[in-house]
């Protein structure tokens, strides 16, 4: 699975400056976002696919280069991240204010929302909010908003055409309940099978989300305005796209900060999502793959390929480290480190996988 994210904000957050960094970071010039100091600027999403930064696929690689020796056609291939840039929401979004209904639309199709609050000075870029706090509010009460309004609709279908199961029933008058009182449907307590029924409504506020605060290059070491929070410069993202890695580390240096933001924001929304990463390492290539923490073998390998799922038989299984230690899967399966496992083992993050399966 590929892990895509929404950054949502308020016009002139900076939405369109940091998605430009994460795809400047990687090289990847072409399709950047308009910025302007004016609302609106834009109107279709911009998307960009961007690598999950993860420093074991280079030990890896260099461990399958010493066992197997060196194929000048050998790839690493990291795990992505899609970063979609949505149109500005402003108050009324729920009833077409702004670009509400194609803003609203964009954010059903996203596993988790970034909502971007702005709290950096700049007197050339036109304020649309107050403070990171009542921004906040502000995008959190439009998906609030639209969500009753999807409910509300749904009963009244429902009801017309008397098709409804006690269970969505059950769900739809606890969803009202909280989300009329401000509470993400995230956060609602259902049983199983409401949940079941309940996702077929895509409520947006059922999606995780991460709140950045996007800050002025002096304040990245203060404490943010909001509990949960993480601080990034999207200016200082942009700026460090144009420097090589030695010079990234010293700017960073300079600023006492340990590593670019973007960099933590990706591993936050990983965490937030409880995703994990395992590996496949072979003579042509090492590759990250992502998966829901927990999934058992036939599920991860499905995330390669549906086949493997469906015929799956068995797994041999190493962590990351044991096999760099070691020297390679033949090293490791002669000194008795591999691990067969079945159907139900988990596939633990930086586990690297051999999956057997039959057609």
């Amino acid at each position: 699975m590929n892990l895509s994210v929404g950054i949502v904000g308020l016009p002139n957050a900076g939405k369109s400056t940091l998605f430009n960094a994460l795809r400047s970071a990687q090289g990847k010039l072409s399709g950047l976002a308009t910025v302007a100091n004016y609302p609106f600027t834009t109107i279709e999403p911009n998307v960009g696919i961007v690598e999950v930064p993860d420093k074991r696929l280079k030990k890896l690689k260099e461990v399958v280069e010493k066992s197997e020796g060196l194929n000048p056609n050998f790839k690493v291939i990291p795990a992505i991240v899609k970063f979609v840039d949505i149109a500005g929401l402003v108050k009324g979004a729920h009833k077409g204010e702004g670009l509400g209904n194609q803003f609203l639309s964009h954010i059903r199709e996203v596993d988790a929302i970034v909502f971007l609050l702005r709290d950096f000075e700049n007197p050339d870029v036109v304020r649309t909010g107050e403070n990171p706090d009542a921004d906040l509010a502000v995008l959190k009460s439009e998906l609030l908003l639209k969500d009753l309004e999807t409910i509300e609709r749904q009963q009244e279908t429902r009801n017309k055409k008397q098709e409804t199961s006690n269970k969505f029933k059950s769900a739809l008058e606890k969803l009202q309940e909280g989300i009329a009182k401000g509470v993400m449907a995230k956060d609602i307590q259902l049983d199983q099978q409401e949940q079941q029924e309940a996702k077929s409504l895509s409520l947006l506020t059922s999606k995780e989300f991460l709140i950045v605060v996007n800050s002025n290059e002096g304040d990245l070491n203060k404490e943010p305005p909001i509990n949960g929070s993480i601080r990034i410069s999207a200016k200082l993202e942009s700026e460090l796209a144009d420097l090589s890695r030695e010079e990234q580390e010293e700017y960073l240096k300079e600023l006492g900060v340990s590593e670019p933001g973007l960099n933590r924001l990706i591993k936050i929304a990983y965490e937030t999502l409880g995703l994990c990463t395992f590996f496949t390492a072979g003579p042509k290539e090492v590759r990250a793959w992502t998966v829901r923490c927990g999934s058992l073998a036939p599920a991860a390998a499905g995330v390669i390929h549906s086949d493997f799922e469906r015929g799956f038989i068995a797994a041999d299984v190493i962590s990351w480290e044991e096999l760099v230690k070691i020297g390679g899967w033949q090293k490791a399966k002669a000194g008795g480190l591999i691990k067969t496992v079945g159907k139900s083992e988990e596939i633990k993050d930086g586990m690297v996988v051999e999956f057997k399966f039959s057609v």
